[in-house]
């Protein structure tokens, strides 16, 4: 049986049986039943299936036929040259392929550019903190989350994290370009091509012996639910910090911010039944998808080194050791998804971050004076900057491609 058809199984009457073998299996614990109103959706309605059993079904077939064709390099050269998106695809392209990215392109009916051109400017002016939070904040979440550090250590990608970080990363900052979803910007050309990558992953993961042993129930990685899970460690987490930290955020750029990402989740290919028309039902829908699929693998805790070692490594000598980058990681994401990633305990900078990060912020914000800003502030604020600085040149310097292997063994 190939993976579609178990696909199609799964989503019939043996659905039921695999969620209880995934809800033992789960170092985190079950989530509940699938419960989250499409009612509180961009679409307005939707089947209530639950999206732990729905994937990218016509991007798939479309990319498993690419693979057995050995397209994929011919292809991936041909994209290389697709980098605006007002661009015309590229000659030479499978007709297959031609025909769906054509329609993948294009933004959904309820896409406002009104609401695009107030979030690009909202990226701008809030672009220190989401940097921060997207990156170091998602990324110690996302190693966080089993089934994607197990999705992410055993595909191509995982065998080469700074790589893997730089095409992801590209992704995310042309989200938060001023041109992000513009003629001349890249938001369009980079979800597509992710959206053929986590198609790609699909078909060749199964094949994989580090990925079928994981034994938590699910052998097809990135349903809609495992997308949905990561979509909530960006906006929702960053909105979350935004407001916890103080930010002023007016409610246009609030409702800005998320119609920018939900344009995002529906080029990624989400179905619009499941993403969230609002700030409270992306609440709702992270507290049941995101916060009960937290938990510790192996998997996680070596990729979280990797991802923070490289960081205290690459940055300007002087600026950011280990330690710093430890403690400021276990702010972001708290005590007990640290522990879940293997962050160590750097009890002075986690005391003196928890001292100087909120005048920090107000002082940023005009909120307070400068002499009410602790020295050790400014040491803080240092490697913040040099991390986005870091990653903002990685994510600049790649081309998002599209996979024809696994991690080597």
């Amino acid at each position: 049986m190939d993976e579609l058809s178990r696909r199609k199984m799964l989503l019939t009457g043996g659905a039921l049986g695999a969620l209880g073998v995934l809800g033992a299996a789960s170092p985190a614990g079950a989530r509940s039943a699938w419960n989250w109103a499409a009612s509180g959706s961009v679409a307005g309605s939707g089947a209530g299936t639950d999206p732990q059993w729905v994937w990218d079904d016509e991007a798939d077939q479309l990319l498993g036929a690419i693979l057995r064709r050995g397209d994929v390099p011919k292809v991936n050269k041909l994209l290389r040259t697709w980098t605006r998106n007002d661009q015309p695809l590229p000659d030479g392209l499978p007709e297959d392929l031609r025909q769906f990215m054509d329609k993948a392109r294009r933004l959904p009916s309820w896409a406002d550019r009104n609401k695009l051109e107030t979030a690009a400017r909202f990226n701008e002016t809030r672009g220190f903190y989401l940097n921060v939070l997207n990156g170091i904040g998602g990324g110690m979440l996302s190693t966080a989350i089993p089934r994607e550090a197990r999705a992410v250590y055993y595909s191509k990608g995982g065998a080469d994290m700074e790589d893997r970080v730089a095409k992801t990363s590209k992704l995310g900052f042309a989200v938060g370009a001023l041109d992000a979803y513009r003629p001349d910007g890249t938001c369009v050309v980079e979800a597509v091509k992710t959206r053929m990558v986590h198609a790609a992953v699909r078909n060749l993961l199964p094949k994989s012996p580090g990925w079928t042993d994981t034994g938590d129930g699910q052998k097809i990685p990135i349903s809609l639910a495992d997308m949905l899970v990561t979509w909530h460690t960006l906006p929702t987490y960053a909105m979350r910090k935004m407001r916890e930290w103080k930010v002023p955020i007016t409610s246009a750029e609030s409702a800005a911010y998320l119609h920018v990402w939900q344009v995002t989740a529906h080029m990624l290919g989400i179905r619009d039944e499941y993403i969230p028309a609002n700030w409270e039902a992306a609440e709702a829908q992270s507290k049941q998808l995101l916060d009960p699929v937290l938990g510790p693998t192996r998997e996680g805790v070596e990729l979280t080194d990797i991802l923070l070692g490289q960081l205290a490594e690459q940055t300007s000598p002087g600026s950011v050791d280990r330690p710093l980058v430890n403690a400021f990681a276990r702010y972001l994401v708290g005590d007990r998804i640290a522990d879940w990633d293997g962050i160590p305990r750097e009890p002075f900078w986690e005391a003196a971050i928890k001292t100087a990060w909120p005048p920090l912020v107000a002082f940023r914000e005009g909120l307070i004076k400068l002499p009410l800003v602790p020295r050790i502030a400014w040491t803080i604020d240092e490697a913040a900057r040099q991390y986005i600085l870091f990653y903002l040149s990685k994510g600049r310097e790649v081309h998002i491609e599209i996979p024809d292997t696994n991690r080597p063994a």
